[in-house]
């Protein structure tokens, strides 16, 4: 019996095919919209994760501002300054490195090539604090640090792309309206988390940063601190935030206009945030699923209407209700999976095309799959009851009296 209910369902659905494809759009558009987000979703987690992971468990990172913020420093918070950061590496016990950190975006000139990158202001430490590897040459040296040298570490693409077929070092970049020796090539490292050549960056010693581009004397916009051991962190941060209370004057019990983030809170913020909107975004799209579950019960209270006599003749012959019933519901249900297994097909592709622009990997969810498929077949069966049961109590004799 199910054998010939299903033969019916696709003969059904094969001679209206157009009709059959309007119907299921909703649920196509939804089940894509679902897929896609939801792969995304997973993708930018894992992304996340691997970029916390490269730059260490053990990592705390020191910014103006009463609260997190990813972008960097509250306006209404007062910079860093060069003495804190020699201060936290006199007072703090269990620090591996420490790193002041400054930057801007400012023009670079290379021979005849000019190109706008991202100016960086650092200390050696940075190659422990965040995993920065120089592949070729060397880092700064503290002599060159203190007095402030003329010279840089280049990034990847600055190498490849402005000093094709030279020896990098050795070479001279003008910065802004200084020149320096480029002595360092750092790893290439790609496109950033959300955005953006991590490998255009041109880094300077701290102190040629703060006189020679920024003109800001001892300020600096963030320092990111190495913990020894990643179970004494809580400690760190602990005699970290009471040397920088004392140094800033903050009162006790007054809110801190400084803010230390530790890696772990900021991935999960981060993975806590892209789920919350993983879940809102898919519970819209998954509107469209009602919607292509309302077309479909529509396009069957239509299709029995027209199959009246068909209807009639058939309980006439001896079909049960049961039979007429479980027609109709195992078309509408077809209709629906099939939808959704476009919808699938379409949402994996759309993820696989999208992952790569927006720098983040391609994650295949089966279990997501796999609810979307269940998902989208059982909003035909629920939407296709109505328009069941009413063909399974149709009148025999009134049926066959249709035209």
């Amino acid at each position: 019996m199910i054998g010939n209910t299903l033969v019916m369902a696709l003969r059904e659905i094969r001679r209206n095919v157009l009709r059959s494809g309007l119907t299921v759009l909703g649920i196509i558009i939804g089940v894509a919209a679902v897929i896609v987000i939801v792969t995304l979703g997973a993708g930018t987690t894992r992304q996340i994760g691997s970029e916390i992971s490269k730059m260490g468990s053990n990592m705390l990172t020191l910014v103006p501002g009463g609260e997190m913020r990813m972008g960097g420093a509250a306006v209404s918070s007062p910079p860093f300054e060069t003495t804190d950061v020699e201060a936290i590496r006199r007072e703090v016990v269990g620090l591996a490195a420490i790193a002041p950190y400054s930057q801007r975006m400012d023009q670079i000139v290379i021979g005849n090539e000019n190109r706008r990158v991202n100016i960086v202001g650092t200390t050696s430490d940075i190659s422990i604090v965040r995993n920065w590897k120089v592949v070729e040459g060397r880092l700064f040296t503290p002599s060159e640090e203190r007095s402030g040298k003329s010279v840089c570490i280049i990034g990847a693409t600055i190498r490849e792309e402005m000093l094709i077929g030279q020896e990098p070092l050795g070479a001279t970049v003008r910065v802004g309206k200084m020149s320096c020796e480029v002595i360092g090539v750092l790893e290439k490292k790609g496109q950033a988390m959300f955005g953006g050549n991590q490998d255009a960056t041109v880094v300077l010693p701290i102190r040629t940063f703060q006189r020679r581009i920024a003109g800001s004397g001892e300020k600096v916009a963030q320092i990111f601190l190495s913990g020894d051991d990643p179970a004494s962190l809580a400690d760190v941060k602990t005699q970290l935030t009471q040397v920088m209370r004392e140094r800033r004057n903050i009162a006790t019990g007054a809110r801190a206009d400084f803010n230390i983030m530790d890696m772990t809170e900021v991935s999960n913020v981060m993975q806590s945030t892209i789920g919350i909107m993983t879940t809102f975004l898919s519970a819209i799209a998954a509107v469209s699923l009602l919607v292509g579950g309302i077309g479909i019960m529509n396009i069957m209270l239509v299709s029995v209407t027209e199959r009246t006599r068909e209807i009639g003749i058939r309980l006439a012959i001896g079909a049960t209700q049961r039979e007429v019933m479980l027609q109709f519901l195992v078309e509408a249900s077809m209709l629906s999976a099939f939808g959704g297994l476009l919808g699938i097909t379409l949402g994996l592709i759309g993820a696989a095309s999208i992952a790569p622009a927006i720098n983040v990997p391609f994650v295949f969810q089966p279990l997501t799959v796999f609810q979307a498929f269940a998902f989208s077949a059982i909003v035909g069966v629920v939407f296709g009851f109505m328009p069941a049961r009413r063909a399974a109590r149709l009148n025999p004799i009134e049926a066959l009296r249709h035209e």
